[in-house]
């Protein structure tokens, strides 16, 4: 066994946050009579002084977001309940009213970090040795709320990396207005979360196999209008069902938009204060179809919940909300195929160990099994995955992270059976990555942490953030660190 540390290249590439790159969000109150205030205010504006100020506002900011008109008049939808006049306003007043409830959001003005990497879907036009890749980031901006951003490039045959330059634009993406639901899966979670008999089996019953969104919402005011006064049970029976529901959704991107122009940020209550640490996976299913996958955790400002991110083209998502007594807690990372029939997950339990778990359903995890527990200095305090393992003919290369003195994060590797993941067959001894005094400084300082690598052409292409702030890559021989792997051994 070697002493020397394995050879990790730091590149070039990084990946700053620029406070450029704002996405224009409602702007809105809970006080009604403020909302009526603003608004009264507003219509007391002469015709002259509605169309000089609409001019200063589409002049400052039209330039920086897709059809500003088309915004306002949907935000000012959003509050024509409070417009007392059912006269239909004239355009200008009604965009200038919709602009006092429309306000930008630097999506990235804190932070660009926690990265992880997977081949494109579309690797038409490719020389023989190359391939176009998509990096996911987790940003963070004002108030700490974390929404997912892209970007795309190329690593030609001899493993150097052209990044595509980043669209001037940001957008969300449209919400699809009536998602369906599986009823089987719906129910299932029902019941884990103690709401699945009684009232909520008398409102599910009738819903076909899949039903919709509005179908649900019908069954639930047919509930309310039958008996007006209900009882406690019932009044949290209804508003489960309905959380539930609209934490599951669909949302459209354009396919005009360029990637790095895409930007998922958070939408359902239960992630209203950010979407964390997306791990990106290119699923290969048994049939040959190909999907991915990304695990994140959802956060509400009290609670996390561990969401599953699905879409074939990185234009359609689909949110599903994951269930089980094991996917409590953070960091979870597929694997990018089924083994033995069945989904593998790495996940973390207690905030400690590293732990696998398998399922015959994607959906539904129960079945835990801990994988490692932390033996070296480094890893002491902690040691989770980062982001889903990669195949070789040798093993299942899974990137960890481990918590040391002074709350250091470093990258170590560990090597899993083949055919039973579960067994441990290799684990480096001293971390693959550690913080050096260049990446120390940020807005947590001393780590360095990725959610996700690739295999291309030998080499391990490692994107990773630096204490929080700024994100680089990195690579490692493969061939050198199985050997690594394996000389080192399981233990």
């Amino acid at each position: 066994m070697s002493d020397l540390p394995v050879n990790v290249v730091r590149r070039n590439e990084r990946f700053a946050p620029d406070a450029s790159r704002v996405l224009i969000r409602p702007f809105m109150t809970q006080n009604a009579a403020r909302i009526t205030n603003i608004i009264g205010r507003a219509l007391t504006l002469s015709d002259a002084e509605v169309e000089a100020l609409l001019a200063e506002v589409m002049t400052e900011f039209s330039g920086r977001h897709f059809n500003i008109k088309r915004i306002f008049e949907r935000h000012y939808e959003k509050v024509r309940p409070y417009v007392f006049t059912d006269r239909e306003l004239p355009e200008p007043r009604r965009l200038l009213i919709g602009s006092y409830f429309t306000s930008e959001y630097a999506l990235e003005s804190a932070a660009l970090f926690n990265p992880s990497i997977v081949p494109h879907p579309d690797q038409s036009g490719m020389p023989k040795g190359s391939l176009r890749f998509i990096i996911s980031f987790r940003a963070t901006g004002e108030g700490h709320i974390s929404s997912i951003e892209f970007r795309t490039g190329v690593i030609d045959a001899k493993n150097a990396i052209t990044l595509e330059r980043v669209g001037r634009h940001v957008t969300a993406p449209d919400i699809i207005p009536n998602p369906t639901y599986d009823k089987t899966t719906f129910s299932f979670k029902l019941h884990e979360m103690g709401f699945g008999d009684g009232f909520c089996a008398e409102l599910m019953d009738p819903l076909h196999d899949t039903f919709t969104l509005s179908e649900l919402h019908a069954r639930v005011a047919g509930a309310r209008r039958r008996v007006r006064i209900r009882s406690r049970d019932e009044e949290r029976a209804i508003e489960c069902i309905t959380w539930l529901a609209e934490s599951n959704y669909e949302i459209q991107f354009r396919e005009s938009e360029k990637l790095s122009e895409r930007i998922i940020f958070p939408i359902s209550a239960n992630e209203s204060n950010g979407i964390e640490d997306a791990r990106f996976v290119q699923f290969h299913e048994e049939d040959g179809a190909i999907n991915y996958f990304a695990t994140y955790t959802a956060y509400n400002g009290r609670v996390i919940l561990p969401q599953l991110l699905e879409t074939a083209d990185f234009l359609r998502f689909k949110v599903i909300t994951l269930n089980g007594q094991a996917v409590q807690n953070k960091g979870m990372a597929l694997f990018p195929r089924r083994i033995n029939g069945k989904f593998t997950m790495i996940s973390r339990q207690d905030n400690e160990n590293l732990f696998i778990m398998s399922s015959e359903n994607l959906h539904f995890w129960n079945e835990t099994t801990r994988l490692l527990r932390p033996s070296y200095s480094w890893e002491f305090i902690q040691l989770g995955n980062c982001g889903s393992p990669i195949e070789t003919e040798h093993g299942w290369v899974l990137l960890t992270h481990g918590v040391g003195p002074m709350r250091k994060y470093c990258i170590g590797a560990i090597l899993l059976d083949l055919e039973d993941p579960s067994k441990v067959t290799g684990r480096l001894k001293e971390p693959l990555l550690k913080p050096n005094e260049n990446e120390r400084e940020g807005y947590v300082p001393n780590v360095v942490y990725t959610c996700g690598a690739l295999l291309h052409n030998g080499e391990l292409i490692i994107p990773y953030a630096m204490s929080d702030s700024v994100s680089s890559i990195a690579s490692v021989s493969m061939d050198e660190l199985l050997t690594r792997l394996i000389s080192d051994g399981p233990d």
